[in-house]
C-alpha cells in the first residue's frame, strides 16, 4: 500500500454533491499533505468571495453541439460525484454549465476547441464542462487555460460504446493564477480515451485526471508533461478505478524543474478491483531536477484485488541531468546550454510527439524552449 495507511479503495471512496459532507482540509490529510494550502486563496475553506471572471468559450466543427444549462440538468454529474471539498464547492458554485455533445457515428472535421480565460484574481470563480461522445463517434478536443484567475471546475468526458475520444488540456495561466481541477472520464464498452494534459503556468495548479469503465473492452491513456519555474506548485493526482473486466490503462506523466522552490507533485493511484479480471495497466512517472533549490514528489500506488490480471506495474523516477550525456555532447562540439536544451528536449519530447494536433504540438515545444532560454 505504498505511504499510505488505508487501501486505495477506501480513499477514494467518499464522493458526494453535498458541500457539508467533506471538512475543510487542514493539510493532514493524504490528499492534501503536498499542496500548500494558503497559496488556494480559499478555494479550500469557502473563504474565497465568489466575484472572480473566467469566460468559456466553445468552438465546435459543423455537426456538434455547445449548450449552456443549469445544474438541474439532467447530464450534469451524471459521470462524475465531487470526492473532495474543493470540487464540491466547485459543482455547488458554478452559474452555467457547459454541455459539448458528438452526435452517434460523427467525425467531426476539425477539433472542439474549449478556451478559459481568466479575467483576474479579484475573488474566485468556478466551472463545470460536459463532453458527452456518443456511440461510435469520434473526436477531439482541445482545453486552453490562460489569463489570471483563482479558479476551480469540474470536467466530465462520457464516452459511449465503441467512440473515441482525445483530449489536450494546455494550462497556460499568468504566472499568478490558481487552478484546482477535476476531469473524471467515463468509459463504456469498448471505448477509447486519450489524454494529454500540459501544465506550464500558474502560481499553483493542482488537477486531478480520473477513469472509470461502466462496461469490459475500455482503453485509456493518460500522458502529461509540465514545466516548472521557480516559486511555482504544479501537481497532478491521478486516479484510475478499474471495476470492469478486460479494460486497460496506461500512465505516463514527465516533468522538469528549474529554479529556487520550484515544487511538482505527481500522485499515480491504480485500483484492481475483484471484479476486474484481465485488466492490463501500467503507469509511470519521470521528473529531471535542472537546478539546485527544486523538488519533485512522486508517489505511484497499485492496489490489485484480484489474481487474475494481464498485467500490472507502476515506477517513477527524479533524478538530474546525466552528466555523462552532457560531456558526451560537448565532446562533438556542442555548447554546455545547447547540450542542456537538447537532454531535456529529448526528455520532454518522447511524449509531446503523441499530441495529434500539429499546431498544440509545436506550440508546447516552443514553449518549452523558452522555458528552457530562461
Amino acid at each position: 500500500m505504498g505511504l499510505n495507511e488505508k487501501p486505495l479503495s477506501t480513499l477514494h471512496e467518499k464522493a458526494s454533491y453535498e458541500l457539508g459532507d467533506f471538512e475543510v482540509p487542514t493539510g493532514r490529510e493524504e490528499a492534501w499533505r503536498f499542496t500548500p494550502l494558503a497559496r488556494l486563496k480559499g478555494l479550500h475553506n469557502g473563504k474565497a468571495a465568489i466575484t472572480g471572471q473566467a469566460i468559456t468559450t466553445a468552438h465546435t466543427p459543423a455537426g456538434v453541439t455547445a449548450e449552456w444549462v443549469g445544474r438541474e440538468d439532467a447530464r450534469i454529474g451524471r459521470a462524475y460525484v465531487p470526492a473532495d471539498r474543493v470540487s464540491a464547492q466547485a459543482y455547488n458554485a458554478f452559474e452555467k454549465a457547459l454541455v459539448v455533445t458528438v452526435p452517434k457515428e460523427a467525425t467531426p472535421d476539425g477539433p472542439i476547441r474549449i478556451e478559459v480565460r481568466g479575467g483576474g484574481l479579484d475573488g474566485a470563480t468556478y466551472g463545470h464542462i460536459v463532453v458527452a461522445v456518443e456511440p461510435l463517434a469520434e473526436a477531439v478536443v482541445i482545453v486552453e487555460h490562460a489569463g489570471s484567475a483563482v479558479y476551480a471546475d469540474n470536467v466530465e468526458f462520457v464516452v459511449g460504446d465503441g467512440a473515441s475520444l482525445k483530449v489536450v488540456s494546455l494550462q497556460d495561466w499568468d504566472d499568478d493564477a490558481v487552478h484546482v481541477s477535476h476531469h473524471h472520464a467515463q468509459l463504456a464498452k469498448d471505448a477509447t480515451f486519450r489524454s494529454f494534459v500540459v501544465t506550464l503556468g500558474g502560481d499553483l495548479v493542482r488537477l486531478s485526471p480520473s477513469v472509470s469503465y461502466t462496461a469490459p473492452g475500455g482503453d485509456a491513456d493518460l500522458s502529461g508533461v509540465y514545466f516548472v519555474d521557480a516559486g511555482q506548485h504544479l501537481e497532478h493526482r491521478l486516479l484510475v478505478d478499474h471495476s470492469q473486466p478486460h479494460c486497460k490503462s496506461n500512465v505516463d506523466y514527465r516533468g522538469a524543474l528549474q529554479g529556487q522552490d520550484a515544487h511538482a507533485v505527481w500522485i499515480g493511484d491504480v485500483i484492481i478491483r475483484v471484479e476486474a479480471e484481465g485488466t492490463d495497466t501500467y503507469e509511470l512517472n519521470r521528473n529531471l531536477i535542472l537546478t539546485d533549490g527544486a523538488r519533485a514528489d512522486s508517489v505511484p500506488n497499485l492496489e490489485i484485488l484480484t489474481g487474475e490480471v494481464a498485467g500490472a506495474g507502476h515506477a517513477s523516477a527524479s533524478g538530474r541531468l546525466d552528466d555523462e550525456h552532457i560531456f558526451y555532447l560537448q565532446a562533438r562540439g556542442i555548447p554546455r546550454d545547447e547540450a542542456r536544451r537538447l537532454v531535456v528536449r529529448g526528455f520532454l519530447g518522447q511524449l509531446i510527439e503523441k499530441i495529434q494536433v500539429e499546431e498544440i504540438r509545436e506550440r508546447v515545444l516552443s514553449a518549452v524552449e523558452a522555458e528552457l532560454a530562461r
